[in-house]
C-alpha cells in the first residue's frame, strides 16, 4: 500500500516535472517554399574539378537539402519538375593553412566551387549568385592517413551541406516574391 503511494507519488512528480519543463516547446515548421514551385529535379552535378566523386556528394547534399526543408517534392524526371537544378563542380583547390615549426602542415583548406543552373518549366533561368556558390573548410593533418582522409572528407561534406543551403535559402528568396 506504502509502495504503491510512494510510486504515485514519484510518478506524479515526474508528470508534472516534464509538463514544466516542456511547457516552453513548440512545434516549428521548417516549409520553406518555393513560391509555385512544388518539383524539383536536381541533377547529378558535372565534375571539372580533379577530385574523384566530388561531384556525387555535392548533388546529394543538395537533394537533402530540398528534402529536409519540406515544401517541395523531389523527383528524378525532369520532365515533371517545376524548376530543375543542374551544374558543375568547376573546381576543388586544397592548400596548406599552418605550419609547425619545422615546416611541416598542421592544417589545411579545402576549397569548393560550384556553377547552378536553376531553370523553371516555362524556360525561364535563374541567375544564381556565382559569389555564394563558393565556400572553405579547414581540417587538421594528421600523421595517420586515414585519420587525415577522414578530416577531408568530413570538411568536404560541410563544405557541400553549406552550398546547399545557400543554395535552397537563395532560391527561396528569390521564387518566394
Amino acid at each position: 500500500m506504502l509502495r504503491a503511494r510512494v510510486l504515485h507519488l514519484v510518478a506524479g512528480t515526474l508528470a508534472a516535472a516534464v509538463a514544466w519543463g516542456c511547457s516552453s516547446y513548440h512545434v516549428v515548421r521548417t516549409d520553406e517554399t518555393l513560391g509555385p514551385v512544388r518539383r524539383v529535379a536536381i541533377q547529378t552535378l558535372a565534375n571539372h574539378s580533379f577530385e574523384p566523386g566530388i561531384e556525387v556528394m555535392v548533388s546529394d547534399a543538395l537533394r537533402r537539402e530540398f528534402q529536409r526543408g519540406g515544401g517541395v517534392a523531389v523527383v528524378a524526371d525532369p520532365a515533371q519538375a517545376d524548376l530543375v537544378l543542374s551544374g558543375a563542380v568547376l573546381d576543388l583547390v586544397t592548400t596548406a593553412r599552418s605550419f609547425s615549426s619545422v615546416a611541416f602542415g598542421l592544417e589545411y583548406q579545402v576549397e569548393l566551387r560550384l556553377a547552378l543552373t536553376a531553370k523553371r518549366a516555362d524556360g525561364n533561368v535563374i541567375a544564381l549568385d556565382a559569389n555564394a556558390l563558393r565556400e572553405w573548410e579547414l581540417y587538421l593533418t594528421s600523421s595517420d592517413v586515414e585519420a587525415e582522409r577522414k578530416n577531408r572528407d568530413e570538411a568536404l561534406r560541410r563544405v557541400a551541406s553549406v552550398l546547399a543551403e545557400r543554395t535552397r535559402e537563395f532560391l527561396s528568396d528569390r521564387l518566394s516574391r
